[in-house]
């Protein structure tokens, strides 16, 4: 990362996009802890919190999903998304918050499955039901929307909506750009560790850097030729 500074605040959905190795993963996995910064910080209400374990960020009320789902593969969906709940909950609480979270999600009906017979998609939503039960107010969505169909992309959205409705902040990494358009208010794109752009969605989408670090300068200059 180089300079990358934004602020995301309570009931915001932003988008995050850039080609492959444009920095989202570190970007996203230095937010929560997983990568240690060298030069800047991470500020969560106004505390610092860069420096701290992942769970520590976690219990401050940051977390992110992984794009090949982080489960325990001998355990239930319900057991995998209660072990995300003991953050903040004795067990009878962990159960009864991966309940909700799992309803929240349309998942009651593959609760009692073990992970490993799920396919990728349900994988995916389960690991987002494993972030929710840690009750953030940050949660980075790391391909969360990969192999759905349509149908159920625009289940998940509506999800995130309501959530966001509620006060709930998102940062998005999602290669399916109509989901990225219809979902995010706001766009943050980034090439090689640094931010080229940010804006709205229509904008970044049409910005001549943006353009360029996906399809090369050609197709930036043709696009506004």
């Amino acid at each position: 990362m180089d300079k990358v500074s934004f602020t995301l605040r309570p009931g915001e959905i932003v988008g995050l996009i850039g080609p492959n190795g444009a920095g989202k993963t570190t970007l996203f996995n230095s937010l929560v802890g997983l990568q240690r910064l060298t030069a800047g910080e991470v500020r969560l209400n106004g505390e610092k919190v860069s420096g701290l374990k992942p769970h520590r960020i976690a219990r401050k009320g940051m977390t992110k999903t992984f794009q090949n789902a982080a489960l325990f593969p001998d355990m239930s969906v319900t057991e995998n998304v209660m072990t995300a709940a003991l953050l903040r909950h004795d067990l009878a609480g962990a159960r009864a918050k991966a309940e909700q979270v799992l309803e929240r999600l349309g998942l009651t009906a593959i609760g009692d499955a073990d992970v490993s017979d799920l396919t990728f998609p349900q994988k995916a939503l389960v690991e987002m039901a494993r972030a929710l039960a840690t009750e953030p107010k940050v949660l980075l969505l790391d391909e969360v929307m990969a192999a759905l169909t349509p149908t159920e992309m625009d289940d998940v959205m509506a999800v995130i909506r309501s959530l966001r409705d509620e006060g709930l902040a998102f940062l998005v990494v999602e290669h399916h750009m109509r989901a990225i358009m219809a979902l995010c208010e706001r766009l943050i794109a980034l090439n090689f560790g640094q931010l080229i752009a940010e804006g709205s969605p229509t904008d970044v989408a049409n910005h001549p850097t943006v353009i360029e670090a996906y399809l090369g300068a050609g197709a930036a200059e043709a696009a506004h030729a």
